[in-house]
């Protein structure tokens, strides 16, 4: 799956990039998803929207927020998203190797030029794909790459995704999410599923990620901490005994 989205001032030169795009696509897996009128625009949205979006032709010319001002705003929130900076002049060149740029092409936009850019970045995904997670909830698809998510926990129907910048809920179950992580993740209670390589403590019946305590549940605690403590002493962190965490509180995910 490939979700594009194209940044340009000028409506006449969105939807002519938009169509040379949309002749080199495979219709199935690959859209172009959004719009952007400024550069402003496209920084405020992608910053409420990790993940949405895996592409982003920006041109670099444009009143108020130029592309690289923009592109170094969405660097910040996304480091994953990749910008392709759209220009007239290739003396910006070196500014896009500043925030990141996948690469630039110039205007006027030609289809071998995009053709090969979208051969590159499938490669690129390809290559990715199986380090990302994909979920859709009602404000749209997101992304997220498993060393940015902290845990997941269930509530009723949903299961929420952590990460440092906030929480994304959509319709699963949490088993359901367990058996697509595999093995980098471990559940340690009815309701939290985390990500090993976040686990700072691990004591008798809590695991700390940053400031944070989650509850591991007796059913669940040989296995768990096993596991835990053997990830916890692969990157040198602590391990608390049993007598130690009786002052670690709980976090409710609620």
């Amino acid at each position: 799956m490939l979700r594009i989205g194209i940044c340009d001032d000028e409506s006449g030169a969105r939807d002519g990039l938009q169509a040379e795009i949309e002749k080199l696509l495979d219709d199935n897996e690959e859209k172009v998803v959004y719009s952007f009128v400024s550069g402003r625009n496209a920084a405020g949205w992608i910053s409420r929207h990790p993940g949405e979006i895996d592409l982003l032709f920006l041109d670099v010319k444009m009143p108020h927020m130029n592309g690289i001002e923009a592109a170094r705003i969405i660097r910040e929130q996304d480091r994953n998203i990749m910008i392709v900076l759209v220009t007239a002049y290739d003396d910006y060149v070196f500014d896009g190797y500043k925030v990141g740029a996948l690469d630039y092409i110039m205007k006027p936009v030609s289809s071998t030029g995009i053709r090969e850019l979208l051969d590159r970045v499938r490669k690129l995904m390809k290559g990715t794909e199986e380090e990302m997670f994909a979920l859709r909830n009602v404000q749209g698809t997101y992304r997220f790459p498993l060393k940015d998510i902290l845990w997941f926990y269930s509530d009723r129907r949903r299961v929420i995704l952590v990460t440092e910048k906030g929480e994304y809920p959509f319709y699963d179950r949490l088993d359901m999410v367990e058996k697509r992580l595999g093995d980098r993740f471990v559940r340690i209670h009815q309701r939290y599923l985390v990500n090993l390589c976040k686990v700072d403590h691990v004591g008798g019946s809590a695991v700390d990620i940053g400031s944070v305590s989650l509850p591991i549940s007796r059913s669940l605690r040989d296995k768990a901490s096993a596991r835990l403590a053997e990830a916890v002493i692969s990157s040198g962190g602590v391990i608390k005994s049993d007598g130690d965490d009786s002052s670690a509180s709980h976090y409710s995910g609620l």
